[in-house]
């Protein structure tokens, strides 16, 4: 089972369940798994096979099917129309859940005539604190560290096998999703835009300074940055200020949601899986209880940054540090901990020793930190 399984099978008794989240990140084999173990009546259609296309057009299930799963529907133009006629007028029979990629994130933004009929669930990869059986926290670690959290490399453990993995991975999302979703033309200065930011994880990004690299537009390559959010292959930190219109100038943070995406050294590597661990929870608030929640960075001119600051319905709750071997407290940390007064502080380092406290600040290791959450 994954972390969301539960939360799905309650949502489903009310209204239609989205999943959305990156390319094989796990939710086909999660819509299949429900359907075995809770649906046995149910079925399964994917949009991409022949014979289930023309099903899902001629509208071809039985009244016993209790569940009908719709994977890749967002590839059908009038999807949305579609799925909502369906559902007014046979929810009493029929629970529903869509799975998909990005996209179905990306419609949900805009005007939505399903408002008020589903429940969207965001999956993301495995993290430290959700761990498959039969794999230790310490090589959980080892794994999220060196082939990252997708189910396929991450389950095989192999790091020349997980190269291949991603460089597909990689190929199909620019060539065929990004395709499909934005008209993007110069889909090979993408790819070298993609590897800069795969360089700069953790570091502020200067839109103006990545197009100079690769002799593009600032507009253009800001349009990149957002394909690349809604397509789920990474996501911005912005900096925390009272000002939002203040937050929106200043340069972004970015982060990979496959941690074997990132360049960098290890530092960047585990500064990247905390990162990527944080939204996964976040995200996992939101959609379970409707708060708002926001990661951030802090920084001030002159140079004190905090890696992380995360808000619950624009309250500050806690502040993250995160070092790779430094096990004495960040003084930017405690600096503002003593101005602004979160809820929680806390650094994460990688080789620490032992766990203390200080002034009020936490400092413990990535497995302690993240354990028992889901």
């Amino acid at each position: 089972m994954r972390y969301i399984d539960s939360y799905i099978i309650e949502d489903l008794k009310k209204k239609m369940v989205f999943v959305g989240g990156p390319r094989q990140v796990g939710k086909t084999t999660l819509a299949k798994a429900i359907l075995a173990r809770d649906y046995p009546e149910g079925r399964y259609f994917n949009w991409d096979f022949d014979d289930d296309r023309q099903d899902i057009l001629k509208k071809k299930w039985s009244t016993s099917n209790t569940l009908l799963v719709f994977d890749e529907l967002h590839k059908f133009p009038a999807w949305k129309r579609w799925i909502k006629g369906i559902y007014d007028v046979s929810n009493d029979k029929h629970s529903f859940l869509i799975t998909g990629s990005a996209r179905l994130d990306t419609y949900r933004r805009g005007g939505d005539s399903l408002m008020g009929r589903y429940h969207y669930w965001r999956l993301h990869p495995f993290t430290l604190d959700e761990i498959p059986g039969g794999i230790s926290p310490d090589e959980a670690f080892k794994r999220l560290m060196t082939v990252g959290g997708f189910p396929e490399p991450f389950l095989d453990g192999d790091e020349r096998s997980a190269r291949r993995w991603r460089r597909e991975r990689f190929d199909k999302v620019l060539r065929e999703d990004i395709r499909d979703l934005d008209s993007v033309r110069n889909i090979q200065s993408l790819g070298l835009f993609l590897d800069l930011l795969r360089e700069r994880v953790g570091g502020l990004v200067t839109i103006a300074n990545l197009a100079n690299d690769i002799q593009v537009a600032p507009q253009t390559a800001k349009s990149w940055l957002e394909i690349l959010e809604k397509m789920y292959l990474i996501f911005i930190v912005r900096p925390f200020t009272k000002s939002l219109p203040r937050a929106v100038l200043k340069p972004p943070k970015v982060y990979f949601f496959d941690n074997g995406d990132v360049l960098g050294d290890e530092g960047a590597r585990f500064e990247n899986l905390i990162a990527t661990s944080l939204i996964k929870r976040l995200h996992f608030l939101e959609d379970r209880d409707g708060y708002r929640y926001d990661l951030r960075y802090i920084r001030d001119r002159e140079g004190r940054e905090v890696d992380f600051a995360i808000l619950k319905d624009g309250l500050l709750e806690e502040l993250i540090e995160v070092k790779f071997s430094d096990e004495d407290i960040s003084r930017s940390l405690s600096y503002y901990c003593e101005r602004l007064k979160p809820i929680n502080a806390t650094q994460i380092t990688a080789n620490l020793k032992r766990p203390y406290d200080k002034n009020g600040i936490r400092v413990t290791d990535p497995i302690s930190y993240f354990k028992g959450f889901f």
